[in-house]
């Protein structure tokens, strides 16, 4: 069986790029190798120049000529030696004598026939299809060139457009195989004859239809369809950055792809091989490992893209709705050929057609330069019915655009339109007609054309960028917030690629800078641009650039903060239907009214709030806690360590060591805050407790919290951490003291915090344990918690690991997000 390939002009542009091509296809294992070419790049536009000059009498048709002459004489040197680079030097100076005097002959007619012009313009791809043959000959491999005049019969057909005769043509195929029965032939592409042997073309961009037009004649195996692009993209990426290479499509797809002006096929392109069921390749001549886009009867490698219903979107701007209403209208037969035998009198191309079932109006999309002349024959058309009211009115609206959801499988899937339309009502875009075919294979609506980028990149992310996609707002970079970014930057592709899920960085802002994105910060450069494109940041701008983007529905602000004023916005911004997500534990644990606030709004709305991170960093320890809860188990008592510095240092707090020597390791290790006493003091601990205490059903405020702190009352007025370490060994021996009590009687000390539910009531205080006790069995910066319960109440239920520490922490706060994700419809 045949392989056809088609080159197209970027392909054969350069001398490098013509042996390029003869290398592709001699690669290609295929017994039997047909290649079709296209004229070098800009070579056509070159020859339709020469044409026009000519015919307007303009001397430097000459100038111009001899730059083609030169062009492709420096092009065959480069290619070619010897014999091979004679004949086709030698046929180049024959072909260009008699372009010289067929144009002198237009130049003194001024005018140029059509078929005239056709066969000047042909040239391009007689002469890249001789240097590519001889490229590949000089390998020695067999090789010929054939000239499709001799080969492809076309009819003329309507303006611009031509019919194969497939039956003369398949004649005359067999004919030029009987004198030259090669096995790698080089075509040409876009030119072919009519039946009298009168050159002609298969007008512009016709090179993809030869080769169709050929692959079918010769039941090719596949026609690989050469350009400078990856595939078919699922929309034009000159417009929507996140489009993607699609896999496969159907012949019905491509044709409405092609139909809606999709620039990578021709639209005429799929008709001549869906007959015998042949595939078409797109593959990108640049990129050769890319495995290209696979058009073909049905859909192959479709497992992995079940929910890919619409398979692409596709827009044509410069368009115009005119609409033709009128009560006059309904039940009248004839009016709707009147309306288009009038348009079709101007010779205007009608895009698409919508009409209400009232029958009260019709209207129709046209391009907008020909709205005109439209509008023009309307009137007069209908210049009575106008005039005694049968028709209202005749209306034109200009600067529309069209965008069409295109894919095979809608017909069987109930939602794409809701899916479509709810997407394009997120965006705030306003629909002016609607049209559907009873194949379903196309959904498309007219929009102002202003409009229409944002509608593209609105449905686009609702149909392709995953099945979840969440717009994310960090609030606080530090060490917390810069981690989460590390990990969401190594994540992201992973989560995209196995749960679907879309995770895009909107902004990031501190408390002087901010970083703000349309489409999502590449978090391999956060710091660097932070630092070189950073606005000043503002809380509310930052905001409403999170919640106005219109293309991201779901929306989620992460809190990375400990800032109280920060964690006092969580209210209004649930309110705007932004997620929450934070380790900020001043909301939860501020004052109770606030708290209840936020919690009861929670409740009451589909926004999201999770703040797992709040208590045990990465541990599941509210979650455990709400299960527990949720499956109606009673909580009697929670107690834990829930501070990863001071399990650390009464951890390490033991033998011979001093209690400042500890704490200063400690410091040194990155365990405590810049001044230690913001652990020691017990507050964070504290709010913890209270944190379980309201979770559990408790009204405690912070207030109520008996909190023995560390830290001795003569050093809590040092002026800085410096100071106060400095002056902490002197209470040495007092510590000394209270661990030698403790290991006389086999205990160990450990600074908890309890949450007494029978009697309502929390506290934070330094207490002692046996060392069989599983608190006394910790070690490093880890936090333990155990939940006493009517289920657990001989045995309680403990959590245990790592409490502190960034990544942890982090940690805790990515799954919140992924949780989310969870509920938004990704897949568990």
């Amino acid at each position: 069986m045949w392989s056809v390939h088609k080159f197209g002009g970027t392909c054969m542009g350069t001398s490098q790029r013509i042996q390029n091509v003869a290398d592709i296809v001699l690669r290609d294992p295929s017994e039997r190798k047909l290649v079709v070419v296209s004229a070098m790049s800009k070579v056509t536009d070159m020859m339709y120049n020469l044409v026009n000059k000519a015919q307007s009498r303009d001397d430097s048709y000459i100038t111009a000529l001899d730059e083609v002459f030169e062009k492709h004489m420096r092009t065959a040197k480069d290619l070619l030696a010897g014999d091979d680079l004679a004949r086709v030097l030698s046929q180049l100076h024959a072909d260009i004598s008699n372009l010289k005097a067929m144009l002198r002959a237009i130049y003194i007619a001024g005018h140029a026939t059509e078929s005239f012009s056709d066969f000047v313009v042909g040239h391009g791809e007689l002469w890249s299809a001789q240097m590519l043959s001889c490229a590949i000959k000089k390998t020695g491999t067999p090789c010929s060139w054939m000239d499709t005049r001799e080969v492809l019969v076309v009819n003329p057909s309507g303006s611009n457009q031509v019919d194969p005769d497939y039956l003369e043509s398949e004649k005359r195929l067999e004919k030029w195989f009987a004198r030259r029965p090669v096995e790698t032939i080089i075509a040409t592409g876009f030119i072919a004859s009519t039946p009298d042997n009168i050159p002609t073309t298969l007008k512009r961009d016709g090179s993809d239809f030869s080769a169709a037009i050929i692959g079918s004649l010769v039941k090719a195996r596949q026609v690989t369809i050469w350009t400078d692009v990856d595939g078919v993209f699922s929309a034009d990426p000159r417009k929507v950055s996140e489009a993607v290479i699609l896999s496969t499509l159907s012949y019905q797809e491509a044709w409405e792809m092609s139909y809606f002006g999709a620039n990578v096929l021709h639209p005429r392109t799929i008709i001549p091989v869906m007959k015998y069921n042949i595939p078409i390749v797109i593959r990108n001549i640049f990129n050769t490992s890319a495995p290209g886009t696979m058009i073909c009867q049905q859909p192959v490698n479709e497992n992995g893209d079940l929910d890919a219903c619409v398979k692409a979107f596709a827009t044509i701007d410069k368009l115009a709705l005119v609409n033709v209403e009128g009560t006059g209208m309904a039940g009248v037969p004839g009016t709707a050929s009147a309306i288009f035998g009038a348009v079709k009198d101007v010779g205007a191309n009608v895009i698409m057609i919508s009409q209400a079932s009232s029958e009260h109006s019709v209207c129709f999309a046209v391009p907008e330069k020909e709205v005109a002349s439209v509008s023009a024959a309307l009137h007069a058309r209908f210049r009575e019915a106008l005039a005694a009211g049968r028709l209202s009115k005749v209306e034109v609206i200009h600067n529309c655009s069209i965008l069409a959801a295109v894919g095979l499988r809608m017909a069987s899937t109930p939602g794409v339109s809701a899916t479509l339309f709810d997407a394009l009502a997120k965006a705030n875009i306003n629909v002016r007609a609607i049209a559907q075919g009873c194949s379903e294979y196309n959904i498309t609506v007219v929009l102002k054309q202003e409009d229409c980028v944002r509608a593209l990149r609105a449905a686009h992310s609702r149909f392709f960028l995953s099945k979840t996609t969440l717009a994310v707002g960090i609030v606080g970079p530090g060490l917390i917030g810069r981690t989460l970014l590390n990990q969401l930057k190594d994540q992201a592709a992973v989560l995209k690629e196995n749960m679907n899920i879309d995770l895009r960085v909107m902004g990031i802002t501190g408390s002087r800078t901010m970083l703000l994105s349309d489409i999502g910060i590449d978090l391999t450069q956060w710091k660097e641009k932070l630092q070189t494109e950073a606005e000043p940041a503002n809380l509310d701008k930052f905001i409403r650039h999170l919640s106005e983007n219109p293309f991201f529905p779901n929306r989620v602000l992460v809190d990375c903060t400990a800032d109280t004023s920060v964690a006092s916005h969580y209210y209004d911004w649930l309110k705007k239907g932004i997620h929450v997500i934070t380790p900020n534990k001043k909301a939860n644990s501020g004052p109770l009214e606030r708290y209840l606030k936020l919690r009861t709004l929670q409740r009451a709305s589909y926004t999201h709030y999770f703040y797992e991170a709040t208590v045990g960093a990465g541990l599941p320890i509210i979650s455990t806690l709400r299960g527990l809860l949720e499956t109606g188990d009673k909580i009697l008592r929670i107690e834990g360590i829930f501070s990863g510095t001071l399990s650390y240092i009464f951890n390490n707090f033991e033998g011979a060591r001093t209690f400042s020597d500890v704490v200063a390791e400690a410091k040194e290790a990155g365990y405590t805050e810049p001044d230690p006493r913001d652990d020691l003091s017990g507050t964070d601990v504290a709010r913890k407790v209270i944190i379980l205490a309201r979770e559990s059903g408790l009204r405690l405020e912070l207030s109520d919290i008996p909190v023995r702190s560390l830290v001795p009352e003569a050093l809590r007025s040092c002026t800085s951490a410096d100071e106060y370490l400095q002056k902490l060994p002197s209470f040495d021996q007092d510590w000394a003291r209270e661990r030698n009590d403790a290991e006389a009687a086999g205990e160990v000390l450990r600074y908890v915090g309890v949450v007494d539910v029978v009697n309502k009531k929390g506290q934070v205080e330094l207490r002692r344990y046996k060392r069989d006790h599983p608190f006394a069995q910790l070690s490093g910066s880890d936090n333990i918690i155990a939940f006493t319960t009517s289920r657990y109440k001989e045995q309680p239920l403990i959590v245990r690991g790592p409490g502190a520490g960034a990544e942890v922490t982090a940690g805790g706060v990515f799954s919140d997000i992924l949780r989310l994700a969870s509920y938004l419809g990704a897949p568990s």
